[in-house]
């Protein structure tokens, strides 16, 4: 009895204590509902009239650390968009794709006729399973994929990560450790190996076509975040309805917030770090090495970024 009573005070904390984007998709309970165009919808409330649990009619993929938090947040400003409320992976985890769709519809906001639902796991991009399986629930899915330079994903990467052991009281490694080995580049450091765009998106290509993927250039959406958005409305054919308005510039955080519905709001304070120094000698490596690489998946989506 005090081992389960335990278990549940721990469980409690655990949900309390952390951001919305981090409650896993396994601790959620189906019967709970989300949320329906952003309003809060808990287990004694009943949905509001007219609304469902659809599958998604878009998911942004990836990649971790690209900017997929903030093109989520930013995408459900607009009244035709309800946005998943956590990262559901039920195309990476095998544990939770084998619930079934009727556990992961059951994890999707409750939304109007009018509306697209929309999911976000950046770890769907370099998994080796989620393309197949997207493909099998909804071939005709349209997929976002918000992409940064890789180099700068890199160091995002490990930030986060930083932090997380930090607040875990772990003990933490120079940047510089993990990245190099012997003297070489480790290129099998996990952050390394996720920044190999056009490796993960040979996979995905194998399944959709490219016209289904539409590419968000992170970089200059967190400089300027309408023109990507007017983009996205347009791929997911949805009526202008997002405006510069909508967004401010919050110079204490260093990047743009949003203004809707009389509220304003930026993203949980865990996004937007600042990045730890990085030895310009190894960082100058990383870059040498993603150059054939960021060449490599130019010429396989037909489009260039400005990535040093």
């Amino acid at each position: 009895m005090a081992g389960r009573l335990g278990s549940l005070l721990l469980l409690v904390f655990q949900t309390f204590a952390a951001p919305p984007e981090f409650v896993p998709a396994s601790d959620l309970d189906p019967a709970d509902p989300l949320r329906a165009n952003g309003t809060a919808v808990g287990p004694s409330m009943a949905p509001p009239p007219g609304t469902s649990q659809r599958m998604p009619h878009s998911i942004i993929i990836g990649v971790r650390k690209g900017g997929t938090r903030a093109l989520l947040e930013m995408l459900d400003i607009h009244p035709s968009v309800a946005a998943a409320a956590t990262e559901v992976h039920f195309f990476d985890w095998d544990e939770n794709y084998a619930r079934g769709f009727d556990w992961y519809r059951g994890l999707m906001p409750y939304s109007y006729p009018h509306q697209i639902t929309v999911e976000k796991t950046p770890g769907y991009f370099t998994s080796a399973l989620a393309p197949e399986r997207i493909c099998a629930m909804n071939a005709s899915i349209k997929l976002l994929l918000i992409l940064r330079d890789p180099a700068e994903r890199v160091v995002s990467d490990y930030t986060q990560v930083y932090f997380n052991r930090l607040e875990a009281r772990k003990p933490v490694r120079p940047i510089e450790e993990l990245l190099v080995r012997g003297g070489a580049l480790n290129t099998r450091y996990k952050a390394i190996q996720r920044s190999l765009y056009h490796l993960h998106m040979r996979n995905w290509l194998r399944h959709f076509p490219l016209e289904q993927i539409h590419l968000v250039d992170g970089d200059t959406l967190v400089r300027d975040p309408l023109p990507e958005l007017r983009r996205v409305e347009r791929f997911l054919e949805l009526p202008p309805r997002i405006a510069a308005s909508n967004f401010y510039f919050n110079q204490t955080k260093g990047f743009y917030c949003i203004r809707s519905d009389g509220r304003e709001r930026c993203l949980h304070e865990s996004k937007g770090r600042p990045h730890p120094p990085v030895n310009g000698t190894v960082l100058r490596q990383l870059r040498a090495y993603f150059r054939p690489h960021n060449r490599s998946f130019y010429k396989l989506v037909g489009r260039t970024f400005h990535w040093l």
